[in-house]
């Protein structure tokens, strides 16, 4: 028992398998590599020419490499273009390693199947029927539709509605934390109206806080509202994951968070902090965003450096943060 433990504890699952924890290196924890609104597959006016996603994508992950990175996690669950075969060949072309998400949410995004499971009246699917889906997707690999069970996943993520939590998104959520317990990996919240109470959802399941990001804290309303301090003092990973989001009056600038970066850092908290980009490296079916993957490292970093970060403290949030994050335990 000891052993497997000890084990368990020191691995990530990639798309290729374990890795140790350590090979891991700079890590972005909140990007899309392929990302394809649910039936745009099927539209007459979308190409899905698998030959040239792969060479957009392995240039963009070789760029990425380039920079110094190591490990990307595509976040975006089961059913937005998830591609286990593509991302098998790509992680073995560019070196990078690749951690793929299983989950699904929020509940506007889900298909009938899963808000309508024949039950008269019609019901939210409980809890239990989505951690046993997704599972299922790290103890016996993610699924590639109707053809096979392909690799395992290293993280569960989910999303609540930007209005406020329907009980389909509560399932969802309670159902991600008995994922997180039944099969060490961590979870993956992107909030939607209350940050701190969509985390207490998630922490009533006794999953530890230390194995929960949430994502979206650099949405100008979580800010105001101090719900990144909140979230690093619970224990919680705190995901800024929109940086170079620099444009949308939702989310602060990157002068504001670079700001609030300094401030968490001031304040105790630089162990909490994650950073991303929301990325997409293909987008099919809705615009495009033309961010590259490497902007983080190459780009942001330089300049919180240049506000006062340290070298100890950008290596905290790029490579021990997003390792502690993503190892089993």
């Amino acid at each position: 028992m000891t052993d497997t433990t000890t084990a368990t504890s020191q691995t990530v699952n990639t798309v290729l398998g374990p890795v140790p924890a350590r090979e891991l290196g700079v890590a972005a924890v909140h990007e899309a590599l392929l990302s394809v609104v649910p039936g745009a597959e099927h539209a007459y006016d979308i190409t899905m020419d698998r030959a040239e996603i792969f060479e957009i994508l392995a240039g963009k992950l070789t760029d990425f490499r380039e920079h110094g990175g190591r490990t990307i996690v595509d976040s975006t669950g089961m059913f937005h273009g998830r591609d286990v075969r593509l991302y098998e060949a790509l992680s073995r072309a560019t070196g990078v390693h690749i951690v793929a998400s299983t989950g699904m949410g929020p509940e506007e995004v889900l298909g009938g199947y899963f808000l309508t499971p024949q039950t008269n009246p019609p019901t939210p699917w409980p809890a239990e029927k989505f951690a046993d889906l997704f599972a299922k997707e790290v103890t016996e690999g993610m699924v590639v539709p109707r053809l096979e069970r392909r690799g395992a996943a290293g993280i569960v993520t989910t999303t609540a509605t930007r209005g406020g939590m329907t009980p389909t998104d509560e399932s969802l959520f309670r159902g991600a934390a008995r994922t997180a317990l039944a099969t060490g990996v961590p979870v993956s919240i992107r909030y939607g109206k209350d940050a701190l109470g969509d985390l207490g959802i998630v922490l009533d399941e006794q999953v530890p806080a230390g194995r929960v990001v949430v994502g979206g804290l650099d949405r100008k309303e979580a800010a105001a509202a101090g719900a990144p301090l909140e979230v690093a003092q619970r224990g919680a990973f705190v995901a800024l994951d929109h940086v170079g989001l620099d444009d949308d009056d939702e989310y602060l600038t990157d002068r504001e968070r670079a700001s609030l970066v300094l401030d968490l850092v001031k304040a105790g908290h630089g162990n909490r902090l994650l950073l991303s980009s929301n990325a997409i490296g293909v987008a099919k079916g809705h615009p495009d965003y033309e961010l590259p993957f490497s902007y983080v490292v190459s780009t942001f970093v330089p300049f919180l450096k240049s506000q006062g970060l340290s070298d100890e403290d950008a290596r905290r949030i790029l490579v021990d943060n997003p390792r502690d994050l993503l190892t089993l335990r």
